[in-house]
């Protein structure tokens, strides 16, 4: 016998969102935020705040360059392969 759970799964999935379609606040909230940066003066803005507050600055980087750092397909990063570790003794 076949549960009402597993039969669901098996149906195609309609309507609903499409996929990376951002939420309404999301969108919302990321246009409010910009339209501040420009009142305030937007790049010479972020220019003082880099040199009065780095930390807040950098803090700001790290959350904006993952979305935007690409890789060169023609020269492609390469992963770690192998990482040792060596205890060495210092009491000689």
């Amino acid at each position: 016998m076949v549960s009402k759970v597993e039969e669901s799964r098996k149906r195609p999935k309609t309507g609903g969102r499409t996929a990376g379609t951002p939420n309404k606040v999301t969108r919302e909230l990321k246009e409010t935020i910009l339209a501040a940066l420009d009142g305030v003066g937007g790049v010479d803005y972020l220019t003082s705040t880099a040199k009065s507050h780095p930390a807040a600055f950098m803090a700001l980087l790290g959350k904006v360059l993952p979305m935007t750092v690409a890789g060169d397909p023609e020269n492609p990063l390469h992963a770690i392969v192998r990482i040792e570790r060596v205890i060495v003794n210092a009491t000689n």
